[in-house]
């Protein structure tokens, strides 16, 4: 009752106001922090998905950008298949079977989870499945490729964003959209906390816009991880300080 009340009779008079009263669980999902950035008018060339699993998160974008080209950086053969499977079905798809860093060669990879994997320069000690894996910069892949500016990027990669993001230097500075998946804590050797990815972003040109997807530590409830979604630092969005 309440919730139709809220739905048909204030809603619509919150939104000519710019607002409306939403579920928390729907405002902080992927697909109203899409819809967000779509409402912007920010251009996407290209979606460069890292640490793509088997395609699922591009398969939710190509609803709002589906003119755009899809290439996956996946470092796991699990997924193989399935990404075969994607790029059929998908002409605009294409993927490489390879981790992202900071430049070419091979780094140590976390293969005890298909959707948890973890690559580092250095050996991973208590794993439970590790494997040397090929590495490619995203600059080097775009170039290859002939990959369009401008591009949206998405590191969903478990505390090795710094090299990704080294590798990637032309790429970002042709960028419209960043979104990655950042931390509450240091889960990895190298990696950095969610404010401090904020500060390294803003030096880029970047700032956060939006998230969603905010995930809880079961042991206490305390903000584990989150996806913080950046546009560059010169939108007008950015020239406006009230509410």
């Amino acid at each position: 009752m309440i919730k139709e009340f809220v739905k048909n009779r204030i809603n619509p008079v919150l939104r000519r106001f710019g607002g409306a009263i939403v579920p928390a669980h729907e405002e902080t999902s992927l697909q109203p922090a899409l819809g967000r950035i779509k409402s912007r008018g920010l251009n996407v060339e290209t979606v460069i998905d890292v640490g793509a699993s088997d395609g699922r998160w591009s398969e939710v974008v190509m609803n709002y950008y589906p003119q755009a080209k899809y290439f996956l950086v996946e470092a796991q053969d699990v997924h193989l298949e399935k990404l075969r499977s994607f790029k059929e079905k998908n002409k605009n798809v294409d993927f490489v079977l390879a981790a992202a860093g900071a430049e070419a060669g091979e780094v140590y990879f976390d293969a005890s989870d298909p959707f948890g994997g973890v690559a580092s320069d250095d050996p991973i000690e208590g794993a439970q499945k590790v494997i040397r894996v090929p590495v490619t910069t995203i600059d080097e892949e775009v170039k290859k490729r002939d990959l369009a500016p401008p591009c949206l990027i998405k590191l969903d990669t478990h505390g090795f964003e710094l090299p990704i993001l080294c590798g990637a230097e032309s790429t970002l500075s042709e960028a419209s959209v960043v979104i990655i998946e950042v931390y509450n804590f240091v889960i990895a050797n190298g990696a950095i906390r969610f404010h401090e990815m904020i500060s390294f972003m803003e030096e880029r040109g970047f700032r956060v816009a939006g998230m969603c997807d905010p995930i809880f530590r079961r042991l206490d409830g305390v903000l584990w991880q989150l996806d913080l979604v950046f546009i560059r630092k010169d939108r007008p969005e950015f020239s406006n300080n009230s509410f």
